[in-house]
């Protein structure tokens, strides 16, 4: 079986549900997972998208903030919905298709602007969260697994618009680093956009304060794919679909997709 995989973290869903659309009609993606749908499940835009092929969805929904989905030409079994650091928050579903392959859909907390956690508690809550992840995956090991989500870590160099500038800015901090390195260490993840571009400076997200986002292009990789080791090699076809942050009303965040041959 091979399918293509897309995550995108698309800031409200129901307002976007347009662009989603466009997006399902123009790329060959055959399952969708969503981060910050800021919609309670029931509200979920579901028939709009079965029309297209998209019936099957799995889903955490909160009115106006957070929320994570997985859309499927596919029919999915839910497998968990874990409140990782005890937040109450829709951050995290995962789902099986009928091969065995189980599919974790995060999204991590942004962590504020400060980055101290003893001055800031959304700091503290996002790093809590990432040990938590952790934590998980070491009592769990993921096998035929695949990790998707806004992590709100750009973790390399080549992952930000400048390093340096970027080493005290939260989402590139050297504490949210190792946090985030912990994580796939745990799980012995596979980062298949690296995997399969090692080198290239690559964003999935260009702030809306920018004036010209093109021009300055200011970028963070901050929406990632990852593979369980075992069906790592099985991965390939990576793109960052940098086209669509010039969307009419886009999300800041812009998709991104790759391959699973299985």
């Amino acid at each position: 079986m091979t399918f293509n995989i897309a995550t995108w973290n698309i800031n409200s869903v129901r307002l976007r549900a347009d662009l989603v659309c466009k997006l399902l009609k123009n790329e060959d993606i055959d399952l969708l997972c969503l981060q910050e749908c800021k919609s309670p499940v029931e509200k979920f835009p579901l028939d709009v998208f079965s029309k297209i092929g998209f019936s099957h969805l799995v889903a955490r929904g909160q009115k106006g903030y957070n929320g994570v989905a997985i859309l499927s030409k596919f029919p999915l079994l839910e497998k968990s919905a874990i409140d990782f650091a005890g937040l109450g928050h829709a951050r995290h579903i995962a789902a099986q298709l009928k091969n065995g392959i189980t599919i974790h859909n995060f999204y991590v907390p942004a962590g504020g602007d400060e980055p101290d956690r003893q001055k800031n508690e959304k700091f503290d809550q996002k790093l809590n969260y990432l040990t938590e992840m952790r934590d998980y995956f070491n009592a769990n090991e993921p096998k035929k697994s695949i990790l998707v989500g806004d992590l709100n870590i750009a973790p390399r160099p080549e992952d930000v618009w400048d390093h340096k500038k970027m080493a005290k800015i939260v989402s590139h901090t050297e504490v949210e680093v190792v946090h985030l390195d912990a994580v796939q260490r745990a799980g012995n993840w596979v980062d298949v956009t690296r995997k399969d571009i090692p080198l290239k400076k690559l964003y999935s997200w260009w702030s809306y304060r920018a004036k010209d986002w093109r021009a300055s292009d200011r970028g963070r990789r901050l929406d990632h794919i990852w593979a369980s080791a075992d069906i790592a090699p099985n991965t390939g076809g990576s793109r960052i679909l940098r086209e669509v942050r010039g969307w009419e009303r886009p999300s800041d965040h812009v998709p991104v997709l790759a391959t699973i041959d299985l």
